[in-house]
C-alpha cells in the first residue's frame, strides 16, 4: 500500500474542470497538488480516436456558442492553440429528410412540420411548471398533439434530443453567439487540455511526465473531516491532503463509484440524484467511397422512421476531412444504451439497413465501425448533465456547494452552461478560485488564533513562573531553617 506525504489539494479527475482548477491553484502558488485520473489519459469526455486515417471525437465534438457579444473562453483557447475547426451549418438539415423508401420529403412539408414542432415546443416551455407536469402525466389537451408520423418524430428528436438543436433560449447562444464549430484537428479537442497542463505540469515532447499527475488511478473512497481528507484508490494506495476537488461526472457521482465517509448530507445527495444524465453516441462508419450527397447544405441529413430516434441524425465528414469517406450517425439516451448492449456487427447491420433505405441497396458495405460506449464506461456513466425542467437555483447550488473540505466541480455545477465544454471550463475556474479563498481564509483564522494564543501563553507562563518562584522560596526557606538548626546544634554541642 502506497502512502504519500500530505499535500495541499487532491483533484479527482483530469477532465477540463479538474485540469482548469489545478491550473488556477498552481498559478496562485498552490503547487503541491495531486491529480488522480482513473483512465490512461487526461481529457475526460474530450477524447479523440484514430479512425479511418483521421482523428475523430468520441465525446464532445463542437465548440458551441461563437460570434456573439461575449467571447466563448473555449473558442479563445482554440484560437490561441491553433486548433483546426470547421463551421457547422444545421439550417438546411430539415430539408434533407428521407423516408424509408429513399424519397426526400418536399421542402414545404418539411418546413411546415418543423415550424409546427417549434411552436409546440415554445407552447410547452411557456406553460407553468406544475401544469406542465400534470399535462405530461395526463396527456392534457392543452399541450399540442404529440408527434406521431415518421417526419414529426424525426423533427421532434432533432429539436429535443440532438444536443445542438434545442429551441429554448440557451445561455450559451444568448451570451456567446449561435455559430458552432466542429473540431477537426489531428491533435484532438483534448489538445486544449494538454496546452493548459503544460503551464504547470512538467512535459516533454507533448507528454506529461510530472509525478503530480497519476493516471490509471481509480479513487474508491474519500474520508473527510475537519482536519483534512484521505483518498483511497482501487489498488490500495492512500493519499492525504488538506482539501479535495471532486471533478468526476454527475453520472459517476450517481453510480457511487466513490464512497464518502462520512456520507454526504441529504441535501447534497438528493440534488445529485435529481439531475438527469444524457447519453449521446456518435457512431462512425468508414466506406470505400462516398455515395451520399455532398456540397453546400448537404452536410447533415435525417432519416424518418416509425421509431423515434432510430438512426435519425446523420452527418458526413467530407467538410471536416475531405476524402475520408466517413459517415456519423448520432443516437441518444435509450437508443444509445440499447446499442451499447449489442455487438458492433449488429449495430453495423442496423445502420446499413437505414442507409440502404435512404440511398438504395447497391451502396457499398462499411469497411469499419466505431461505437463509443459512454454509458457503460464506469469512469463516465453518460455524456453530459441535463437539469430537469423543475430544477431551480437551489438545486444547482446544492450540487455545486462544498461539503467541508470537499469541493465539487464539473459541467454539471454550471447553472448557465451545464452540458457544454465551456461550462466545464468555467466551473473549473470558479472552483479553483473558491478554494483559493477558503485556503486564504483558513490561514487568516490560524493567524488570528495564534495572535489570540500569545497573550494567553504569556499569562500562563507568568503564573507558572510565579508558582515556581514560590516553590523555590519554600525550598530555600526550609533549607535555611534546617541549616540554622544544624548550626545551633553544633554550637550547643
Amino acid at each position: 500500500m502506497e502512502s504519500q506525504n500530505r499535500c495541499s489539494v487532491i483533484i479527482v479527475g483530469a477532465g477540463i474542470s479538474g485540469i482548469t482548477a489545478a491550473k488556477v491553484l498552481a498559478k496562485n502558488g498552490v503547487e503541491d497538488i495531486l491529480i488522480l485520473e482513473a483512465s490512461d489519459s487526461i481529457g475526460g469526455r474530450l477524447k479523440k480516436h484514430d479512425f479511418g486515417s483521421v482523428s475523430v471525437e468520441l465525446g464532445a465534438g463542437w465548440i458551441a456558442g461563437v460570434g456573439g457579444r461575449k467571447s466563448n473562453p473555449v473558442w479563445e483557447l482554440a484560437v490561441q492553440t491553433g486548433l483546426r475547426t470547421c463551421f457547422s451549418d444545421y439550417s438546411n438539415a430539415r430539408f434533407n429528410i428521407y423516408d424509408r423508401s429513399g424519397e426526400k420529403f418536399p421542402s414545404a412539408v418539411a418546413d411546415y412540420t418543423y415550424k409546427k414542432a417549434v411552436a409546440s415546443a415554445i407552447q410547452k416551455l411557456g406553460t407553468d411548471q406544475d401544469s406542465l407536469h400534470t399535462a405530461y402525466a395526463s396527456d392534457d389537451p392543452r399541450i399540442s398533439t404529440k408527434p406521431e408520423t415518421p417526419i414529426e418524430l424525426a423533427i421532434d428528436f432533432i429539436l429535443h434530443d440532438f444536443e445542438m438543436a434545442e429551441v429554448e433560449p440557451i445561455a450559451t447562444y444568448v451570451d456567446f453567439g449561435e455559430r458552432e464549430f466542429l473540431v477537426a484537428d489531428e491533435r484532438g479537442y483534448e489538445h486544449l487540455l494538454y496546452k493548459m497542463a503544460e503551464e504547470f505540469l512538467f512535459t516533454s515532447d507533448g507528454k506529461i511526465l510530472d509525478n503530480r499527475l497519476k493516471l490509471n488511478t481509480v479513487v474508491r473512497e474519500l474520508h473527510h473531516s475537519r482536519d483534512g481528507v484521505t483518498v483511497t484508490t482501487e489498488d490500495g494506495c492512500v493519499y492525504k491532503a488538506n482539501y479535495v476537488i471532486v471533478s468526476v461526472s454527475i453520472g459517476v457521482l450517481q453510480s457511487h463509484l466513490i464512497s464518502f465517509n462520512p456520507s454526504l448530507p441529504s441535501w447534497k445527495t438528493e440534488a445529485i440524484e435529481k439531475c438527469d444524465v444524457m447519453v449521446y453516441t456518435k457512431i462512425f462508419l468508414k466506406f470505400p467511397y462516398k455515395f451520399w450527397p455532398c456540397g453546400p447544405g448537404k452536410e447533415f441529413f435525417i432519416y424518418a422512421h416509425e421509431k423515434r430516434g432510430y438512426y435519425t441524425f446523420w452527418q458526413h465528414m467530407e467538410n471536416a476531412y475531405p476524402g475520408s469517406n466517413i459517415l456519423v450517425v448520432t443516437l441518444t439516451n435509450e437508443e444509445s444504451k440499447r446499442v451499447e448492449s449489442q455487438s458492433d456487427q449488429e449495430t453495423m447491420r442496423e445502420a446499413m439497413g437505414v442507409l440502404r433505405d435512404m440511398f438504395g441497396t447497391d451502396i457499398p458495405e462499411a469497411t469499419d465501425i466505431l461505437v463509443p460506449c459512454w454509458y457503460n464506461n464506469r469512469y463516465q456513466r453518460g455524456s453530459y448533465s441535463n437539469y430537469p425542467i423543475y430544477a431551480d437555483s437551489q438545486m444547482v447550488e446544492n450540487i455545486k456547494a462544498p461539503v467541508g473540505r470537499v469541493f465539487f466541480t464539473g459541467e454539471h455545477t454550471s447553472e448557465k452552461f451545464n452540458g457544454y465544454v465551456h461550462g466545464g471550463y468555467l466551473a473549473g475556474l470558479d472552483t479553483g478560485e473558491a478554494l483559493l479563498e477558503e485556503i486564504k481564509a483558513e490561514k487568516e483564522r490560524e493567524t488570528n488564533n495564534e495572535s489570540m494564543l500569545q497573550p494567553l501563553l504569556a499569562i500562563t507562563l507568568s503564573k507558572t513562573e510565579a508558582v515556581a518562584s514560590l516553590r523555590n522560596y519554600d525550598i530555600h526557606r526550609q533549607l535555611f531553617h534546617s541549616n540554622s538548626k544544624r548550626g545551633l546544634a553544633e554550637v550547643t554541642l
